[in-house]
């Protein structure tokens, strides 16, 4: 089996970017040979698994976008060892400032061949939970080429707090795409991505990726992460409900993260 519990060097320049701009790149953060044993059950399970399967034509613009699966580490005890690895969990906590992080959820993100573009959102919008103390990690289980694309920041957003939007959809593309115009906001990427790289996003930045316009499906696994100390919202907002249902078990607003959901990933 393969073991995640070692350190991976992560320098104060790409902390401090994480923290100006509500974005970085750590690369190699899995290896090759890591991810031949971990990723073909990922893509296995996250495709066959996934909740919208229907032709692309027949679905709305999130939908197309990609196919989606959450919390695949219940299904395979090799998903587990990727979402649970404490190499990837440190990772996150020092790039939030935190002593501890906790596992929020884990989705895997499939855009297929002729899949559409991901508006422009905040993932913080959903969660019921203090989006400043969370970090998503996005991490493509094969290498990304320009033709196909990486995300792209809106570099600053998440520090602007009059800046929220809506559910991911056709009208959270037109409010960001002409509220970053307004503002000025840079737009920055990470360019081509191998597998095993991985980009790590603060809740509240605006981000955004292009459609796949190859014949080749963009797998891609991501973990969220919440500082361990972090209690729930104490207004469950619209748009949040399901999250909170699902993914904390509707805990009663202001209470801490249980163990059983929402287990501690770092320190093991």
């Amino acid at each position: 089996m393969i073991d995640l519990g070692d350190r991976h060097p992560l320098d104060e320049a790409t902390v401090g970017s994480f923290r100006a701009r509500g974005h970085a790149v750590v690369r190699g953060l899995a290896s090759p040979s890591e991810l031949a044993e971990l990723a073909p059950p990922i893509v296995e399970l996250g495709t066959t698994h996934a909740w919208d399967t229907r032709p692309l034509e027949e679905r709305d613009t999130y939908g197309k976008a990609f196919l989606q699966s959450f919390n695949l580490h219940r299904a395979d005890e090799r998903i587990r060892t990727f979402v649970f690895a404490p190499r990837f969990a440190e990772v996150a906590a020092r790039l939030l400032g935190v002593q501890s992080v906790r596992l929020y959820h884990d989705q895997g993100l499939f855009k297929e061949p002729g899949g559409g573009p991901t508006p422009w959102h905040q993932d913080g919008f959903y969660w019921p939970l203090p989006a400043e103390r969370m970090v998503t990690m996005w991490m493509p289980l094969v290498d990304v080429p320009p033709e196909i694309g990486t995300m792209t920041f809106a570099s600053g957003s998440h520090l602007l707090t009059d800046l929220r939007g809506t559910r991911i959809s056709d009208e959270s593309q037109e409010l960001f795409a002409s509220e970053l115009r307004a503002r000025g906001l840079p737009l920055d990427s990470h360019g081509p991505l191998a597998a095993g790289d991985a980009t790590f996003h603060a809740g509240w930045v605006v981000h955004s990726a292009p459609g796949n316009p190859t014949d080749r499906m963009r797998p891609v696994m991501t973990v969220i992460y919440v500082d361990a100390d972090a209690r729930v919202a104490d207004v469950i907002r619209p748009g949040q409900e399901l999250d909170h249902e699902v993914w904390i078990g509707g805990l009663a607003p202001g209470s801490p993260l249980g163990d059983r959901r929402n287990p501690v990933l770092w320190p093991v």
